[in-house]
């Protein structure tokens, strides 16, 4: 049979390391370079017809190519490619990806971008062509970011450098998306994701769909996402709560999502790695699935789940040899017979140095050998060809018949198809945008996914919660919004190395580092509207009366574009189960603007009176426009109450003028904030100093955290530091890592309890309440035959912060409460440091250019 139809692919050869044992491939490795691979033009897809070697010409077969993508009209590839590595040089000069493209008719290959120091400024992967003629693609050279964080720097007298930041594993620059013309100018970056941001296609409807690696705190997940070509709208559109569908329940990820003639989204399923390339393929139904097993409120659930195979392998999608193959690549053919070309490697066996096809008996003897140090029957190396599926008999038609030792894959069809919907650019504020902010308009935090959640507070729905005369300000459990922005951390500081471990805190490289945008007041009903820094990674915390995050930390990086606005109903539940990120997935609003606008509360100042539909932030802002602007100061202004009944104390601020040590912020910053304004919170600059402030004491006069808080007292004399968390405060390196102070770590790592034994310092040891036993676990036991105890252990004390929780941080906050110990030691202002710093997570540094180099 013969298939009279162009098609282009990739062959390269399999890697292997240098002892000859084979290279996985690990998705999240964007950049690897895997020299010998080419793209092939085949003029039909035929296993007779002759292939042509397109790129030989500039690789000479020792460069490497990728991501292959065809124009609408069939006439011309574009592709990813990179040049051979030179002998010698450094890796800072070798040869990045770049985007070419390829006419059919002419032969004409091109690198799209002409000047050499331009292309040269990113790794550039994944393109696609947007209706238009321009180009999306995924790249490293963050240019936005890359900008921003000079401004940054000089707002804060910072010594930022304009870099790519790493991705969040801190393994290789972040690739987020990118515009550009046809010829390769007007670079412009549309997202600004903190990990990659990958394999871009553009569906009928105009939109971008590509895959996200969300990568922030705990979440380690790539999931579907889209976003308008302007960069405008970027939505969760599948998968947060899918990644469970592997075989047998194993997780799996979304890559190399295409759109089907129907609207379902073609994907490969599988994990980040050690399945050698590849995995099984599903068609998801988007249009009414947010999760496979969770319609969207937009669309009319099948009763069936959204995932379904394409092909009738069964393939395993965990590491364990697969029966049925593995695919690896897919493109539909868009013909009509709902047929798509697979990349698939068949299953196969060393059986004692003959490769033979599987059998279960054979993948038995891989998985169980009868010598685990000397197995005989061994998976074979994949061996991936090139087939037309054809669903409707079930049947593979070999059009690339594999080779051994090569792969091939990136498959497409030189077809044409019909252009998708050119989407124009969003008419967004030009003031706004002007001044380089978007707005962030919520309509409550205590929305739930649409039900109400009181978030520990008194009041049994939304209307009570928001009328002052029912509740009162000190009675609403969410006072204040932060925003909070990712740090950028460069793959070197000025010494050539990486950011250093103990830059970091308890949560290591994987928490990262936060800056603090600012802070905004929650309005009686939850709601919120605020201007934010656009094109820059965000997350925001609610946070309570004393300036500490309620609801879990935010994990998904939000962005908006210049004068973009980003509505949301509010927060989303921290069930694993549930989804409601996006706006397909987003549930009907709790009743919020409809139960309180238009009727005005008997205590409101008529100012601020919310018209029908709006919410309080709404109003609030339509009538003081300033209340849009965030504050590096956190304070609550009631507007809401009666002047006449309105408690004095209702408006009150946590201030850093009210600091005796350096603020967080510059001078300029706290004088006009602006939007490059960050708060950067380093523990030796702005935490330790805390210790050493003098206190007022009723019974000792003048005394400092200091004074008590030591391993030695007045006489140098050693002494067990007071308190249950046994806390010494003083200057000093830690024995645990020198680079770090002791008071730092007294503070946020476990610790051994200690007492005075001969006037030394010594752990105290209680017993185990083990058993000594011998190998096969038996008791030993001594001449009495009773059973021989283990040597005694130390006594373990918790920290007395919880790194990114100051809210459950109540052992040492307590403490300086109404009632605790030293209640009015620590100043309000201090607190609130203290607070913010633990919150975003508690690390050494918040600012890796600060960090101390050799």
């Amino acid at each position: 049979m013969v298939e009279d139809i162009p098609i282009a692919y990739v062959k390269r050869p399999l890697l292997r390391d240098d002892n000859n044992n084979l290279i996985d491939e690990d998705v999240t490795n964007v950049n690897d370079f895997r020299p010998g691979g080419d793209l092939y033009l085949r003029d039909r897809a035929s296993p007779t017809a002759e292939d042509r070697n397109i790129t030989e010409s500039i690789t000479q077969g020792m460069g490497d190519v990728k991501d292959v993508e065809v124009s609408y009209d069939g006439t011309k590839l574009l592709f990813a490619l990179r040049l051979p590595e030179i002998e010698g040089a450094d890796e800072d000069e070798q040869p990045t990806w770049n985007i070419w493209e390829y006419e059919i008719a002419t032969g004409n290959l091109r690198r799209v971008i002409q000047s050499d120091t331009t292309a040269e400024l990113g790794q550039d992967v994944a393109p696609f062509y947007l209706p238009d003629g321009r180009i999306v693609f995924s790249s490293t050279r963050q240019a936005r970011s890359r900008s921003i964080l000079l401004d940054e720097g000089l707002e804060n007298n910072l010594s930022k450098d304009g870099v790519s930041a790493l991705d969040e594993n801190q393994q290789e620059p972040a690739s987020v998306l990118h515009v550009m013309n046809a010829d390769g100018t007007d670079i412009k970056q549309i997202s600004f994701n903190q990990s990659h941001d990958l394999d871009p296609v553009v569906l009928s409807s105009g939109e971008v769909l590509f895959s996200r690696w969300d990568n922030a705190g705990a979440n380690n997940e790539i999931n579907l996402y889209k976003v308008n070509p302007d960069g405008t709208d970027v939505t969760l559109v599948y998968g947060s709560n899918s990644h469970d569908t592997g075989t047998a329940g194993t997780t799996v990820q979304f890559i190399q999502p295409r759109e089907l003639p129907d609207g379902r989204i073609l994907t490969v399923l599988r994990p980040f790695n050690g399945t050698g390339g590849g995995g099984q393929i599903v068609a998801i139904d988007i249009a009414n699935y947010i999760d496979n097993d969770q319609a969207s409120y937009t669309g009319a659930s099948t009763g069936g789940s959204a995932q379904q195979q394409i092909t009738s392998l069964d393939v395993r999608t965990d590491n364990a040899p697969s029966l049925a193959g593995r695919l690896r690549a897919a493109y539909p053919l868009w013909d009509g017979t709902d047929r798509i070309l697979i990349s698939w490697s068949a299953c196969r066996v060393s059986d004692n140095g003959r490769i033979v096809p599987c059998t279960q008996q054979l993948l038995d003897a891989v998985n169980a050998p009868a010598d685990p140090d000397n197995p005989t029957v061994v998976e074979a190396d994949p061996l991936y060809g090139i087939y037309i599926y054809n669903p409707a008999d079930d049947t593979q038609m070999p059009v690339v018949v594999p080779e051994e030792g090569y792969v091939y894959s990136d498959v497409v069809v030189l077809d044409d198809r019909a252009y998708p919907v050119d989407i124009p650019d969003a008419v967004v504020d030009a003031a706004l945008a002007a001044e380089g902010y978007g707005i962030l308009d919520i309509k409550s935090v205590y929305d739930f996914d649409g039900a109400y959640n009181a978030l520990g507070g008194p009041a049994a729905d939304l209307v009570i919660l928001a009328d002052p005369a029912q509740t009162t300000a000190a009675q609403r459990p969410a006072r204040f919004l932060r925003v909070e922005k990712a740090v950028a951390i460069p793959a070197e500081l000025s010494n050539g190395e990486r950011v250093p471990g103990f830059a970091f805190g308890p949560g290591g490289r994987g928490a990262g580092m936060r800056e603090i945008v600012g802070y905004v007041p929650i309005e009686p009903d939850g709601s919120v509207k605020v201007k934010i820094p656009a094109n820059v990674p965000l997350a925001i915390s609610v946070l309570d009366q004393n300036a500490r995050r309620i609801t879990a930390r935010h994990e998904n990086w939000i962005q908006v574009m210049p004068g973009e606005t980003l509505a949301c109903n509010g927060c989303h539940s921290s069930a694993a189960t549930v989804s409601y990120h996006g706006h397909a997935g987003e549930p009907p609003a709790l009743n919020t603007g409809a139960a309180i606008g238009g009727t005005p509360f008997p205590n409101t100042e008529a100012t601020f009176t919310p018209n029908a539909g709006e919410t309080m932030a709404q109003a609030r802002t339509r009538v003081a426009s300033e209340a849009l602007d965030l504050s590096h100061d956190v304070v609550y202004e009631d507007v809401w109450t009666d002047p006449m009944v309105r408690p004095a104390d209702v408006t009150f601020g946590y201030l850093y003028k009210d600091l005796a040590t350096p603020a967080p912020v510059s001078s300029g910053c706290l004088s006009a904030w602006s939007v490059y304004c960050r708060i950067v919170i380093n523990y030796e600059t702005h935490i330790h100093p805390l210790w050493s402030v003098p206190r007022t004491d009723a019974t000792a006069g003048d005394v400092t955290c200091t004074n008590c808080h030591t391993s030695t007292n007045s006489m140098m004399a050693a002494q067990v530091p007071p308190g249950a968390k046994q806390l010494d405060l003083t200057d000093g390196p830690s024995s645990a890592n020198a680079d770090q102070f002791k008071a730092f770590r007294t503070l946020l790592f476990n610790k051994n309890q200690q007492e005075l034994r001969g006037g030394v310092l010594a752990d105290v040891l209680v017993p185990s309440g083990q058993f000594v036993t011998d190998d096969a676990g038996n008791f030993i036991l001594d001449e009495m035959g009773n059973r021989i105890p283990t040597d005694p252990v130390p006594v373990n004390i918790s920290p007395a912060l919880l790194a990114g929780n100051a809210r459950g941080s109540t052992s040492f906050f307590n403490v300086f409460a109404t009632g605790g110990a030293h209640a009015g030691w620590l100043t309000p202002a201090e607190l609130r440091l203290i607070s913010e710093w633990v919150d975003t997570g508690a690390q050494y540094y918040n600012d890796p250019f600060a960090v101390p180099v050799d």
